[in-house]
């Protein structure tokens, strides 16, 4: 099923290996799996978890403003396309991020590309006030709107076929997986034939998945937080295959395997998340 997803294998960074295989699991581990299916969550708590999906990301960056993701830096090493030392007559013009949050890439990217100009969206209207708020905001440089990447609100702010770029930054985990399809089909139909998506992701047995007690799975790989927001855990099978139903081409299509240490607590976990580059057919 592999064959042919991956022409090219992208740059990991010395913490990082890239993969096409998972990990394989302990026998805790797979007890600890099977425990989560005995008590799932109810149809009804499911139902409600997806129409209040904007509100709990709301109260999300309300109790952590603009305090809890870093910078996202790493980006310009793992992609190509955002890296400073591309070729800037060949270098993508209009880029969209789609679920921006405070703003955690888009501004590092705008101080490396000036020359190029930005859409950011998010579904939470909080996140969007913290971007705008931000003291490296300027209109001309960037547009930041609220937005439900699941519907086609996004043709109302952005052109068909108008995007050199989009980056799905630990995005589709946060979407149902129902609608894992028709997000993928708006942001195909805002790119440019021959633009690319650019994607990280949590994988499928990472230690934050292993960590869910009974009464935190929806369904098959989809898990429930605390807080009310919501996590799928990709392979990279489905993945590939998600994109390729939209219409996509796979470029890339990796695990990133990655290693959490803490010393002074004596942790050392392992971290998975999937890596992909996907065009647009020309």
């Amino acid at each position: 099923m592999l064959q042919g997803w991956c022409e090219t294998m992208p740059q990991c960074d010395q913490n990082s290996v890239c993969s096409t295989e998972t990990r394989a699991l302990t026998s805790e581990e797979h007890i600890k799996l099977q425990l989560q299916n005995k008590r799932l969550v109810s149809e009804h708590q499911a139902a409600k978890l997806e129409l209040n999906a904007k509100r709990y990301w709301d109260l999300f960056y309300k109790r952590n403003e603009t305090k809890f993701f870093k910078d996202r830096h790493w980006t310009v090493r793992e992609f190509e396309e955002l890296s400073i030392d591309g070729n800037k007559s060949q270098a993508p013009k209009v880029m969209l991020e789609v679920g921006c949050g405070v703003g955690n890439l888009i501004f590092p990217l705008i101080e490396e590309h000036p020359e190029m100009y930005f859409y950011a969206c998010d579904l939470s209207p909080r996140a969007v006030e913290f971007v705008k708020s931000h003291p490296s905001y300027n209109e001309n440089a960037v547009k930041v709107f609220q937005c439900d990447i699941t519907t086609d609100e996004i043709l109302q702010e952005v052109a068909f076929e108008s995007v050199d770029i989009v980056t799905l930054i630990f995005v589709l985990s946060a979407i149902h997986p129902n609608k894992f399809h028709q997000t993928l089909q708006n942001v195909f139909n805002v790119l440019k034939p021959g633009a690319v998506v650019l994607l990280r992701d949590y994988g499928l047995y990472d230690m934050a998945q292993l960590r869910f007690k009974a009464g935190h799975k929806i369904s098959e790989n989809f898990y429930m937080r605390q807080d009310g927001t919501r996590s799928y855990y990709f392979s990279i099978e489905v993945l590939g295959n998600l994109f390729v139903k939209a219409g996509f081409e796979v470029i890339n299509n990796v695990y990133i395997h990655r290693r959490t240490i803490n010393k002074k607590e004596d942790l050392d976990v392992p971290r998975i998340f999937v890596q992909g580059k996907f065009r647009k057919p020309t």
